[in-house]
């Protein structure tokens, strides 16, 4: 049986057309080429030129007001569906607190804090194909873009164990793609956040250099959850902005930004929905040998516990994200 076919096996279906080029480059390769004034955005695109110089500055832009609230309403149903198990996704990896991991079992959507991979999901993944989104992708990374990642996360209230936290990280942490420039994720608030429920802290300015941090887990008091990984040796005194944000507002951003979450200080639990795009120009990467080495063993390591496989050569951590992507269509040209 061939890895391809074994992947089908485990996942119940692999996409076949991946759009995404197969040859191998260094993982040190990080960097698109562009123009000097314009190298993160692309001309002729949906972004005005003010658009461009804030995100080409700090590396992040936020359009208010982009998704509509019927369409969150959507996304909200259908998650609160998944988690009262009324429906089924193939493939979908579903989170839960570690803070109550060890209590007495709490249904529904209370238990759960992100579900991942809902590519094969038509509800949720209208979210990473619509215009609104699309069209602000298209403008930063290019016309032929893929899902690569997708995500519902419903922070749960901190129990006081600073679990609800998420600690500084990069994203570009846990892809095997290059150039990092070729990558954009879109993040959108299904409700009102703010400090009191944990929004967004970004470093304006932090994804230039083309620089790749070293990652490890917090040592802060108390539980983390798995692969919640954040940065080392960054400069504590960089200037920080908090993204408060309501229902609709989406912000993109690019992977080498180092961005994080407060904890959730309220009773409530807040909602976004994120999918992080890749142009079809990137490529794989071997990321042996590299700062993300130690990461991609313990996804590895998670799938094949999770769908337990015993021989380790079947899957790759290359097949991992293969699963995981999807071309996205439709969106206007």
């Amino acid at each position: 049986m061939t890895m391809t076919d074994r992947l089908k096996t485990v996942f119940g279906h692999l996409q076949s057309e991946t759009h995404v080029h197969t040859q191998r480059s260094s993982a040190s390769s990080l960097v698109h080429t562009g123009s000097p004034r314009f190298r993160y955005t692309r001309p002729g695109g949906f972004l005005t030129e003010s658009q461009r110089q804030f995100y080409e500055d700090n590396g992040f832009l936020v359009i208010k007001r982009l998704v509509p609230h019927q369409k969150l309403d959507m996304y909200r149903d259908r998650f609160e569906k998944i988690c009262r198990k009324e429906v089924t996704v193939p493939g979908l990896s579903i989170m839960r607190d570690v803070a109550i991991s060890n209590s007495e079992f709490v249904a529904g959507e209370k238990a759960i804090t992100k579900i991942q991979d809902f590519h094969n999901d038509r509800v949720l993944f209208d979210y990473c194909a619509i215009p609104e989104v699309v069209d602000y992708v298209k403008a930063i990374i290019g016309d032929e873009v893929n899902a690569i990642h997708t995500m519902l996360i419903n922070k749960p209230p901190d129990p006081g164990k600073k679990t609800s936290r998420h600690p500084l990280h990069q994203d570009l942490h846990y892809f095997p793609f290059r150039p990092a420039d070729k990558i954009c994720c879109s993040w959108t608030a299904m409700e009102v956040v703010n400090r009191e429920n944990g929004c967004l802290v970004v470093l304006p300015g932090s994804h230039k250099g083309g620089k790749l941090l070293q990652h490890e887990y917090p040592q802060w008091e108390g539980g983390v959850h798995i692969l919640y990984h954040g940065v080392r040796d960054f400069d504590p005194t960089h200037p920080r902005s908090h993204l408060l944000m309501d229902p609709g507002d989406t912000v993109f951003f690019h992977p080498l930004l180092i961005h994080g979450s407060g904890m959730n200080r309220t009773k409530g639990f807040r909602k976004s929905i994120s999918c992080h795009y890749a142009s079809s120009d990137c490529e794989y990467i071997n990321v042996r040998g590299s700062e993300q080495e130690k990461m991609a063993d313990e996804i590895v390591n998670m799938v094949l516990k999770k769908h337990k496989i015993i021989d380790r050569s079947k899957i790759t951590f290359e097949d991992i994200w293969r699963y995981k992507l999807k071309p996205v269509r439709g969106t206007k040209d």
